[in-house]
Formats: C-alpha cells, structure tokens, sequence
C-alpha cells in the first residue's frame, strides 16, 4: 500500500531505541474486518517540519468553517479586533464560535466564495499587527495541571469554537454533551490519517506531543470514560513511538497501532477495529460507549482549556506527486489567508490537473481558487493531469469489487443505480443512508463508474424524502 515502507523501516530502526521498539511490537497490529481498499500512502510531507506561514496583510474569515449553521457576526465594519476575539457567535445548537486570527480593522462584512464558489458570510479584517487578546496565554511553557471540571472544559470547548480537524469539523463540544442514560467507556483518538499524501497528524503528534496528551486528559474528564486509546496506522513509526513513550506516563491512555487499510480512520471503522464493538446503522459511536476524536483535536484543545486560545490557525499538507519531495510542506495557517498566497510560495506545477482540498478519496476539488484558509483544511493536494481525469467508463461487470471493498457492506453498484434511475425508496430500502461516502467503491471499480457521486446524490435525495415524510 504504502509506497515508502521500506524508508519508513528504516526509519524505524535508526531513531527508536530497542526496548521502545520491543513495547511497540507487544501492542500488535489491529484493523476492521469488513471491506475497504489499499491507495498508495504517497506520504511525501511526512519527514517536513511544520512551517509557520507568514500572516496575510487581509483576513477573509468564513462563519461556516464548522458542520451547521452558520456564525452570527458581532462585528461591525470599522471595529479594532484582536487576535482570539470572538467575532462570530454561535446562535443555533449545531454551530461554532469563530475568532479573529489576526489584529486590526474590519474592512466589511461581506458575502464571499468560498473553495466551491458559492458566496458565504464572511468578515474582511484588514491586519494591522500582531495583538493577541488579553484572555489569550500566548507564552510557549506547556501547562500540565489541569484546573477545569467536567463542566467548565466543555464550555470551554464551546467557547473557544472547537471543531473537529479530522475533516468533518463537528462541533467538539456537543459530542461531550450526553444524555443521563447515555455513558461514554472509551474515548478513541484517531490518529490513523488514513487518506493518501496528508500528514498534518503526524507532524503535529511529533511536535507538539505532550499538549496532545494533556489535550486527551481534558477530553477524558469532560467524557467521564474511564480509558483513551490512540489509534494509528503503523506507517507513522516516529509518531507511534512518541505517543508510546509518553503514555508511560499516564494510566488512563493507550496506544493501539493499527493496519494500513483505508478508510480506517473513519468512526464506525475505527471503533470496531480498536474495540470490536459494531457501531448499528443510523446511530452514533456513544451508543456503543464511544467518543471519536481526532488527535489534532486534541492538541487545540489542549489549548482551548490550557491557554484559553481559539482555533485561529490551520495546520495544512501542501502536497503532490509533481512536486519536488523539498517543496512538499506542512504550514501553520492563519485562517482567512488567501489559498493564492500559500500555492504561489510552493508554486502549482505545470502538469496541475485538479487542486483539492483534503486527500484524494475524500477531499473536494477547488473550483475558486481566490478562497481562504479556513479551520478544517487539513491539506491542498496537487493532483496532475493523468490523475485528475477519469478513466472511460464501460458497463458495469458485475465483477463484485465494490461490494468487497465497501467497509459498510452495501450493495455500491446497486444503489448507484437506483439513484440514476432516482428510485428513492428503492435507495433507502438499500441502507444508502448508511453510506459514508469514502470512495472505495469508485477507487476499486475496473469499470471506473463513479459510484460515490451517484450514492452521493442519492443520499442527498433519498435524506430529504425521509426528512419530508417525518414533518408531516
């Protein structure tokens, strides 16, 4: 699978001592039994640094950079804003509070494409300087003594607009907000970066590896779960090692090292392979006594309830196969700065067929490119031309691929179909909604059939007849 696996062997050798290598060798290898596919890793940025950008002289600042509705602003134009001042207020139940990443004035508020072209609320700030807010720790010491109850670091989370990172950008905080008869046993950090060419994770669990672990303590307490356990895909030997060696000094986190197999980071996947436990159709992980998060989650919010700091960066993997190996990054982003800014300083390569944003199995094609960085935008992948076409399409073989390959076990051909032929009844009898839309079906299809498009589609579809029925 992984194009780099002798490098990273040797890696593995020359760094970690032998008894750490002999712990990580007693912890074995895990990994959910049912489908999925094996991409190339194509992990190119994964021995880079991570490099601070330089900030941008104008912040566009999106208030739909979370999963539901979008921030209120509270600003008005002309108004002085600090960095980590709340400038967009979450006002409905799934939202997120948005900061300022830079100091200076608001030029406007404004309606403003994003990466996929269509106009979204936004506030212009022009920057003026560095200032952080007051409230703000900006100092680099690493406070361990965690003074917030279990109360008080969800608030926290809540305040501080906490998402999660690993691409979804759910708001952190109503994942801790259980019910009575709800009670969480595991909490489960995904470290796997499963996608192809990102590793952001593993860098920031290289850098910044004892913030993640007090991040985890935070999110233990505000889960009231008795145990954490980091789960990784073992083609990130440094970062296993790092987060082994510095749980021996914790009682309540383990590390599991996991197979490389995609999509093993996404929820259900990672539940059943770390704890055997099946997450069942139409529910959520805490129903089999898990929270899912992402371990650079984590690390911000370590920060949040730390330092009382806002998420008002990105940590981004700007990467390709085109790219010279040197010229693949990691930057430290200051949201709002514009996505022209960070591909002129690598410089976009000549054979540059399509630019997305995440990894290639899941991420999404930039159709404007003068958007801005926003909290979730783990990484810009320069895909070239031959990668970047589809192949020709021929009819289906019924070769079953799909349906081996499908980690939700669902009929992939079947319910492409069906959605063609916009029999939306016929979908939700199929378990499309049960899809999760990874993109193994069309990664292993002989016939190059776009199925995840046309799943995709069809969920959207076959979602709005089920919301409709329930209304009346």
């Amino acid at each position: 699978m992984n194009d780099r696996i002798p490098e990273l062997a040797s890696e593995l050798a020359s760094e970690i001592s032998k008894e750490l290598k002999a712990d990580i060798k007693k912890l074995g290898k895990k990994t959910f039994r049912m489908g999925g596919v094996h991409p190339e890793g194509n992990k190119f940025a994964h021995s880079a640094d991570v490099v601070t950008f330089p900030l941008p002289d104008q912040a566009v600042v999106y208030m739909t950079q979370h999963l539901g509705a979008p921030a209120t602003p509270i600003v008005q134009k002309g108004d002085k804003v600090k960095v980590g001042q709340l400038i967009g207020e979450a006002q409905a139940f799934m939202c997120a509070n948005i900061h300022s990443p830079i100091s200076g004035t608001v030029n406007r508020i404004d309606m403003i494409a994003d990466i996929t072209g269509y106009k979204k609320p936004a506030i212009v700030i022009d920057r003026e300087g560095d200032e952080w807010d007051e409230s703000i720790d900006t100092t680099p010491d690493i406070i361990r003594d965690i003074k917030l109850n279990k109360e008080e670091i969800i608030a926290r989370m809540k305040d501080r607009g906490i998402v999660g990172l690993g691409g979804a950008c759910f708001p952190t905080h109503i994942k801790y907000m259980l019910k009575p008869e709800q009670k969480c046993e595991y909490l489960i950090i995904n470290a796997a970066e499963c996608e192809p060419y990102i590793s952001t994770d593993n860098r920031v669990i290289l850098e910044r590896t004892e913030q993640c672990m007090i991040g985890i303590e935070c999110a233990l307490i505000a889960s009231g779960a008795s145990k954490a356990i980091i789960g990784i895909e073992n083609n990130k030997p440094r970062a296993i090692a790092a987060l082994v060696d510095a749980a021996k000094k914790f009682t309540n986190i383990e590390v599991q090292p996991l197979q490389m197999k995609y999509p093993q980071g996404a929820e259900k996947q990672l539940i059943k392979a770390i704890t055997g436990r099946s997450v069942p159709n139409g529910a959520l992980p805490i129903s089999v006594g898990c929270i899912v998060n992402n371990i650079t989650t984590m690390y911000v919010l370590y920060q949040a309830v730390q330092k009382n700091k806002p998420i008002v960066q990105a940590y981004t993997t700007v990467s390709g196969k085109s790219m010279k190996k040197e010229d693949c990054k990691i930057f430290r982003l200051r949201l709002g700065t514009p996505i022209r800014d960070v591909l002129n300083t690598v410089g976009i390569p000549e054979d540059t067929g399509k630019i997305i944003a995440g990894g290639p199995m899941m991420g999404k094609a930039i159709s404007n490119l003068d958007a801005y960085i926003a909290k979730g935008m783990g990484s810009l992948l320069f895909m070239n031309e031959k990668e970047s076409k589809r192949g020709r399409q021929y009819p289906c073989i019924r070769c079953g691929k799909c349906v081996n390959g499908c980690p939700m076990g669902l009929e992939s051909t079947l319910l492409a179909t069906l959605a063609q032929q916009q029999k939306w009844e016929e979908c939700e009898k199929n378990g499309i909604m049960n899809c999760i839309e990874c993109g193994s079906c069309s990664f292993i299809c002989p016939a190059n059939r776009p199925l995840t498009d046309y799943i995709r589609v069809g969920k959207a579809k076959t979602g709005a007849m089920i919301r409709a029925r329930n209304a009346k």
